[in-house]
């Protein structure tokens, strides 16, 4: 419940290739920036490089004080709003939202996905469809500073890495001030209430309660 292949259709995103090369999404994290710099100069003439690095489509809209960390790659009929702040490897995909204050940093955003108000999004892949409520974050880093494990009930699985946000599956919709803990991984069509605290894996079509009950969808 947890590989690409479970998580996430690739006909949505610009890194369809280079995820396919992988097994879990968290795998595709290290090499985000090297796809996107092989990526870039490959878009054609529908793609502006604005600065070094930063290739934006010419139906995108950037606001004058949105920051553009490069490499970056900005979607068609994206909208990258007001102080929105990335820092360095994000993939955009086609009609985004990255609203006023949201920071982005190594991440693949797959097409339609919004984050819209306040969000930090960092070390994540969110895929198609995939909505951040408003004050909702990915935190990516423990406070111990070990590697990430992902926890699936009494599995275990080591990443190797320090830095690991969330992986979203597609269409899921994550409520107003959310935390989702390193290493959360969260299936398709879910729901998390506003306010939760996320950790592990939440199976697909599932409903993540304020108190960290999960329930099935069919099962309400």
């Amino acid at each position: 419940m947890y590989t690409i292949k479970e998580l996430y259709d690739l006909d949505h995103t610009l890194a369809a290739d280079y995820l396919a090369g992988f097994t879990y999404p968290w795998e595709a994290l290290k090499g985000i920036k090297e796809m996107i710099l092989a990526l870039g100069p490959t878009l054609g003439e529908d793609y502006e490089e604005v600065q070094p690095q930063d290739w934006v489509h010419k139906t995108a809209t950037v606001f004058q004080s949105a920051y553009l960390g490069a490499p970056c790659i900005i979607g068609p009929e994206t909208e990258v709003r007001h102080c929105a702040f990335i820092r360095s490897a994000a993939l955009v995909g086609a009609n985004c939202v990255v609203g006023n204050s949201v920071e982005l940093k190594n991440v693949i955003l797959f097409d339609h996905v919004q984050t819209p108000h306040y969000n930090y999004v960092g070390d994540s892949i969110l895929g198609y469809y995939s909505h951040m409520g408003a004050g909702s974050i990915t935190s990516n880093v423990k406070s111990d500073k070990k590697n990430v494990v992902v926890h699936n009930g009494t599995e275990q699985m080591e990443t190797g890495i320090r830095k690991f946000g969330a992986m979203l599956g597609d269409h899921v919709e994550v409520g107003c001030n959310a935390v989702c803990n390193p290493g959360t991984v969260i299936g398709r069509n879910c729901n998390i209430y506003p306010t939760s605290c996320v950790r592990g894996v939440v199976p697909e079509n599932s409903i993540w309660k304020d108190n960290g009950e999960i329930i099935h969808k069919e099962d309400r």
